[in-house]
């Protein structure tokens, strides 16, 4: 089969091309045939080492495709992502792909190939956090930061369909689907907070940028509201008020999406299928890519420019 790899950490350019062996399965395990697989900002990063994948490794988390051999799977048509792909386990971004049983899930029918392979991490992460983490309630007041981002889109969406308000927060002022949009560039986030909810504050904060913004968006919570943190620019530490935090009641929660096991994905996408189904959850749109198109389609996504997903097709158009 033909496969993207890394033998070594760093940018987009220590990826090549190779021709492997269709793997072997195990018992208990199904062979996927990919038909699509996304390239997340997580892939570039695991690529540059920043998870310590095990090398030599075939990178990618998300996939749609149809098992081609497996008991009870063989013939379906999935979609999902895989725990550990690219890490632990070879991923996603090749012809083929092992997947054990108990994290398979069908494909929502209405979805192709292409739009069902965007949905895996971005979804995956909004859910963990908003509803398993921070159990989201109607009627709540949520912010997203990084609101025009994947995950951002993928948050809001699952907020509106749990019947939240979003308050969207990021640096530009690009078309989103929030209630509220706040350009952090040109306004202070608390203050705009504040303004909207008559000077309580947000029930819940789902922070997909970190770093310089943990502070700002603790300070944007209610009395007694809790933050769910899934990422962080920058180094990692960060700065806040103990004193601060403790006498607001708050709460925080982290969640990564990495360390899901199959089983709880397969959870996950069978759920999410259902708002996918009614239309109330939207797929994005996606710039396709062959493998051969591997490194050039890794430095867009590190880019981080286009609003689409990027996505391979192993098997070409």
């Amino acid at each position: 089969m033909k496969a993207l790899r890394f033998e070594k950490y760093g940018p987009p350019s220590v990826l090549s091309v190779q021709q492997l062996p269709v793997p072997d399965l195990k018992t208990g395990e199904a062979l996927v045939e990919v038909h699509a697989s996304a390239i997340n900002p997580s892939d570039v990063k695991n690529v540059a080492g920043a998870f310590k994948a095990a090398l030599p490794r075939i990178p990618g988390r998300d996939f749609a495709g149809v098992v081609v051999a497996g008991e009870s799977w063989k013939g379906k048509e999935v979609w999902g992502s895989g725990a550990g792909f690219g890490v632990w386990h070879d991923g996603t971004h090749a012809q083929y792909v092992v997947v054990h049983s108990e994290g398979l899930s069908e494909k929502p029918a209405k979805l192709s190939m292409e739009e069902a392979s965007t949905v895996g991490v971005p979804y995956l992460a909004a859910w963990s956090g908003l509803v398993d983490a921070a159990n989201i309630q109607a009627g709540e007041t949520v912010l997203i930061t990084g609101a025009l981002g994947a995950v951002g889109r993928a948050a809001t969406q699952i907020a509106h369909w749990k019947k939240a308000k979003v308050i969207g927060a990021d640096i530009s002022d690009k078309p989103s689907e929030v209630d509220y949009f706040v350009n952090t560039k040109t306004k202070e986030l608390p203050f705009e907070v504040k303004a909207v909810t008559n000077g309580k504050g947000a029930d819940l904060v789902f922070d997909g940028v970190g770093g310089s913004m943990f502070e700002t968006c603790l300070k944007s919570l209610r009395l007694g509201g809790r933050q769910v943190a899934i990422t962080s620019v920058g180094n990692g530490p960060v700065e806040f008020s103990l004193v601060d935090f403790y006498h607001n009641l708050q709460r925080l929660m982290g969640v990564d999406t990495v360390k899901l096991t199959g089983p709880a994905i397969a959870k996950i996408m069978d759920k999410l299928r259902v708002g996918f189904e009614d239309g109330v959850l939207r797929p994005s749109t996606v710039q396709r890519w062959s493998l051969d198109q591997a490194i050039d389609a890794y430095r867009a996504v590190e880019n981080g420019a286009s609003p689409n997903k990027h996505v391979f097709l192993p098997h070409g158009d």
